[in-house]
């Protein structure tokens, strides 16, 4: 049975489709005897250069044209349908491109036909060699006078310059999604086919603007009987990736491996997926999702969130480059997929965005109700807190209530000293204590570091003091592993307020992921702060005004530096 893409080919200008810019030029040219010697066609696969390369032909040599255009029925016109008309001949390129093949085609281009003119048709021209371009270019000088040219090809740019500016070159362009589904509902009722709509906007996208390619998806569907038969199901990997799931993720792309799927293949076909779901979120009208699959992509769109989304598509788009010299694809993909579920294990910026914004959106969920804790009593900064060791520091006055972050600071103030004068902070005197240092920890030096450590150091406690080693507690594994970033900043902030060099050490409390420690001097934004517009202020670079907490924290481990984009 012939297939429906050489089925439905179309006879005449007026048949062809989504190419009305190629159909005004080729019929006017016609109508008006204005024929070029030689025309070059270029555009994707599928578009129609070689059915509109012999519709031309058809045109030219047809006894009763109208308009233009080929009756359709004439002896020309259907001997040229169905292929065995002397005047046109068709010569695929990438087979014979030597220039002995050539050679051959032009000696007989000067012998007549019994049509009016001879039409030769060039397929994939640019794979033609040097030669071969170059024996070609003599005859497109000085071509016999009754003899056309038809070059086609996909890649117009390896074609020598000096041919292209010998010819009439016509861009064809990809299908648009209407078009190739009107084409489709045609063929389906011209060739009395039982196709539902959904099988259609299917074939549609598997055509991706290919008229050609959207037939023989169309071919394929009805001959399985199933989408699922035809297109790997990436529900589990989207779950994977909603629930920051490494393990199922690695179980759904294992399982569509034996399915038989190729890793770039599968690649391919998710990104296209996914891409879906970014043009739902963004700009649905745009979207080729239709029905029961518009809904189901928009529900893991709104799961998955728009920035998330980009994140898969540029790291899957990396994926697929790798893969191309990859001796193991799957081994690149699963490792796309780890880092995609994993963000502390991606190094890009994009990555570290995500990990921050994290713990941001983390941070602004209402801890659970606790009895109020009472406020510590006041006391000389650098004091202990043990009774029967009295301080032999002289006793400064009791510090006022905090302003306001934001407020500026007045050194006129006496009763509240800048933490950059010598008296403020003075050295501790003897071993550090475990109750000094957590209560200076939480209300002093928590308050010097960036709004990334801040976030991190939320539910932290000192667990040990011994010596210069300092021991912090943190509520997870995840936040411990994210400490290796803040711990410069951390380490500067404790040695200025206790004037000794300290070593810092992590260990991880589970207890302390629901617990309540005293909250954090926070610099508060004018506005509500947002996922997409916070704002931090670095007090140690006044003025410096950075777009987010990921910039900051880039600006403090590379003071100096600016990004280049």
């Amino acid at each position: 049975m012939t297939s429906l893409y050489r089925r439905f080919r179309p006879g005449r200008f007026s048949e062809l489709r989504g190419q009305d810019h190629v159909v005004r030029a080729l019929q006017g040219a016609v109508k008006g005897d204005r024929i070029s010697h030689a025309y070059l066609f270029s555009g994707p696969r599928g578009t129609g250069k070689t059915t509109t390369a012999r519709l031309l032909a058809k045109a030219l040599n047809c006894e009763n044209p109208a308009e233009g255009d080929a009756c359709g029925v004439c002896a020309s016109c259907v001997a040229i349908a169905k292929g065995s008309s002397l005047d046109v001949i068709e010569l695929d390129a990438a087979s014979n491109n030597g220039v002995d093949d050539i050679r051959e085609i032009i000696a007989g281009a000067w012998h007549n036909t019994p049509g009016r003119w001879k039409i030769y048709i060039f397929d994939e021209v640019h794979q033609l060699s040097k030669a071969a371009s170059a024996a070609l270019l003599k005859t497109l000088e000085e071509p016999p006078g009754h003899v056309i040219f038809v070059l086609a090809t996909t890649d117009p740019h390896k074609v020598l310059p000096t041919i292209r500016s010998r010819t009439q070159h016509l861009e064809f362009r990809l299908f648009t999604g209407e078009t190739l589904s009107s084409l489709l509902h045609e063929v389906e009722h011209a060739a009395k086919l039982n196709v539902d709509d959904a099988t259609i906007e299917a074939a549609v996208r598997m055509g991706r603007g290919s008229a050609r390619d959207a037939l023989s998806a169309l071919d394929q569907l009805l001959a399985t009987g199933s989408l699922d038969e035809t297109q790997p199901s990436f529900d589990p990997l989207l779950a994977a990736l909603v629930a920051n799931d490494a393990v199922e993720a690695l179980r759904a792309l294992g399982h569509l491996s034996h399915e038989g799927w190729d890793p770039e293949q599968l690649s391919e076909s998710f990104v296209a997926e996914v891409r879906q779901i970014f043009l739902l979120l963004v700009a649905p009208d745009v979207a080729d999702a239709v029905d029961a699959d518009r809904a189901r992509l928009l529900a893991w769109g709104q799961q998955l969130g728009l920035a998330r989304s980009v994140r898969v598509i540029e790291t899957m788009g990396k994926a697929i480059r790798d893969m191309k010299s990859a001796s193991e694809k799957l081994v690149t993909l699963e490792v796309a997929l780890v880092r995609l579920v994993r963000p502390e294990l991606d190094v890009t910026y994009e990555a570290l965005e995500e990990r921050l914004t994290k713990l941001e959106r983390a941070s602004r969920v209402s801890p659970p109700s606790a009895p109020p804790v009472s406020a510590p009593p006041s006391r000389p900064i650098g004091a202990s807190t043990t009774p029967s060791t009295p301080s032999t520091q002289p006793a400064a006055p009791n510090p006022p209530a905090s302003p306001s972050p934001s407020a500026p600071r007045s050194r006129s103030d006496a009763s509240e000293p800048l933490p950059a004068e010598p008296d403020a902070t003075p050295a501790s005197e003897g071993p550090l204590t475990l109750e000094d240092v957590r209560e200076r920890f939480v209300h002093r030096v928590i308050p010097r570091t960036s709004r990334a450590a801040q976030l991190l150091l939320r539910s932290a406690r000192v667990e040990a003091v011994a010596g210069t080693r300092v021991t912090i507690a943190v509520g997870s594994e995840e936040t411990r592993q994210n400490t290796e970033m803040i711990a410069q900043g951390l380490r500067s902030a404790l040695e200025h307020e206790f004037k000794v060099a300290l070593q810092l050490a992590w260990i991880v409390d589970p207890s302390l992921a629901l617990s309540t420690s005293a909250p954090v001097t926070a610099r508060p934004s004018p506005r509500a702060p947002s996922v997409d517009d916070d704002f931090v202020v670095d007090e140690d670079n006044a003025g410096v005004v950075v777009d987010s907490a990921a910039e900051h924290l880039l600006t403090e481990m590379f003071p100096g530096t600016e990004e280049i984009s």
